[in-house]
């Protein structure tokens, strides 16, 4: 375990790059082989506007790497945080950090997203792609990953947790984007099961339809836990999805300049 650890504690920005690219290669494999839905769109003009906002995510995390880098730091020094206040064997001590991570910087940060009025506005983009693919992963406007990235630090904090243990959380968090994301059918029977405690391809998709209830809904990233525990799981017959958002020009979702603008634009109306 432990030099698995120290494995991950010295991986490069090259090596996490070619981590997000394998995961995407093979989303798009599994794309090709098995799709969940007939989309008729560009797939390299759709993955083109979706990876601009990879570019500007990519640009974000150098700051907030700097940061972390600050924190992990002070917390080597300080002792701070509700791992150092216990002494568990170190896989428990990982799997609660990458549980706490998914909590805290996945679904409470995604569920206040949805509930927060102007963070919501940032959140429309990632919501108003009408063809959702591997690639919608990582569409993100930079508003909407600043918020995530501020909450992950915030989980960091609360842990205490050493830098190997969130990059653990970090290259699983990118697998199960990519894969939950991605336009794959797996079996009914796998899918189901796996989302006992995994977000699954067919139980994220239904956070994608359109309309509520089923957007304010399966709001984890990895673990499904969360969602059955606070009320928000759902899971029902993924044909029946359609995907985009009913408050946005559904014309427009490929548009760059019109998404990033897209959070300021008050002709868009929405309850929060």
């Amino acid at each position: 375990m432990e030099t698995l650890l120290d494995f991950f504690g010295s991986l490069s920005s090259i090596q996490k790059l070619l981590w997000i690219l394998a995961c995407l290669s093979l989303s798009w494999i599994g794309e090709a082989i098995i799709p969940l839905a007939s989309l008729e769109y560009k797939k390299w003009k759709h993955a083109g506007v979706n990876l601009v906002f990879l570019g500007t995510s990519i640009l974000i995390n150098l700051f907030f790497g700097a940061v972390t880098v600050g924190i992990f730091s002070w917390l080597d020094t300080s002792n701070f945080g509700l791992l150092n206040v216990v002494n568990l064997p170190v896989w428990i001590e990982l799997l609660l950090a990458v549980m706490l991570l998914d909590f805290v910087a996945q679904f409470v940060v995604h569920y206040l997203l949805h509930r927060v009025k102007w963070m919501w506005k940032f959140h429309l983009v990632h919501h108003s792609d009408t063809k959702v693919d591997a690639t919608t992963g990582t569409r993100h406007h930079p508003g909407d990953y600043i918020l995530r990235e501020t909450f992950a630090l915030i989980a960091i904090i609360l842990g205490g947790m050493p830098l190997a243990y969130y990059l653990v959380y970090r290259i699983a968090s990118i697998f199960f984007t990519y894969f939950s994301h991605a336009n794959i059918a797996l079996p009914i029977w796998l899918d189901k099961a796996m989302s006992v405690i995994f977000i699954t391809p067919n139980m994220h998709k239904f956070h994608h339809h359109f309309e509520r209830p089923w957007t304010d809904t399966n709001f984890g990233n990895i673990f499904s836990l969360w969602d059955r525990a606070f009320g928000t799981f759902i899971y029902d017959d993924p044909k029946k999805i359609t995907y985009g958002l009913d408050v946005v020009d559904e014309t427009k979702d490929e548009n760059i300049a019109y998404q990033f603008k897209l959070p300021f634009d008050n002709s868009v109306k929405t309850d929060y």
